[in-house]
């Protein structure tokens, strides 16, 4: 059963955009006794429209970061909302669908969002925990839709370990929950491959950046 569109059509926000309501949720993956996964391909409808509108019309920032004894170019474009910055409507009716889904869950209502703009295949995000913030031992939630030219997303264990592939775009959607951002991490690699540009919305609890 599916969801009519979340988005008024007279919006230059992607027409037709809208969440697909399977007729019964995501199934749930333990990755081990705390952390969970679930995964959604094509949530999203519309992601196409959807995508192209937040490419022309997010304020998207080009960051530094020191590595070592040297600065160097983040390989990606970013932007993050916070709790209490007005969000491009489509994103926050996005944001709404979710906090409805995963209203139940320890960690709490999702509260910020980020995004990331993989250009090319030489944009990438290095291992890493979404942790900054947050409090010890809590349970988190971060949801990722991914929207644009999918694009390889690993998951391996904190320390090293058997790793988990995912092609992420058109519309996917990732859900990591419990101890997954303090037991695991996550990337999404370079490739040599020459691939169109990826989007990436990432909404969180609180206290997780």
């Amino acid at each position: 059963m599916c969801q009519g569109s979340l988005f008024d059509a007279a919006e230059p926000a992607g027409p037709g955009a809208g969440v697909r309501r399977p007729e019964s949720p995501p199934t749930r993956e333990w990755l081990d006794a705390d952390a969970w996964i679930e995964f959604e391909s094509n949530w999203l409808a519309g992601s196409h429209s959807l995508f192209e509108h937040l490419v022309d019309t997010v304020d998207w920032r080009a960051e530094r970061r020191r590595m070592y004894d040297r600065v160097v170019d983040v390989p990606r474009l970013v932007a993050f909302y916070d709790e209490d910055e007005v969000l491009p409507r489509p994103v926050a009716e996005v944001k709404v669908a979710l906090c409805e889904s995963y209203r139940n869950e320890r960690a709490g209502p999702l509260r910020t969002v980020g995004a990331c703009l993989y250009r090319s295949g030489k944009d990438s995000v290095a291992w890493h925990g979404d942790t900054i913030g947050s409090r010890s031992g809590a349970d988190t939630l971060v949801a990722i839709v991914s929207l644009g030219e999918p694009r390889r997303f690993l998951l391996r264990p904190k320390g090293g370990g058997r790793v988990r592939r995912f092609s992420l775009g058109h519309g996917d959607l990732l859900v990591m929950g419990g101890s997954c951002q303090r037991t695991w991490e996550h990337s999404v690699p370079k490739t040599a491959r020459v691939v169109s540009p990826r989007l990436s919305l990432q909404f969180r609890s609180a206290g997780v950046r």
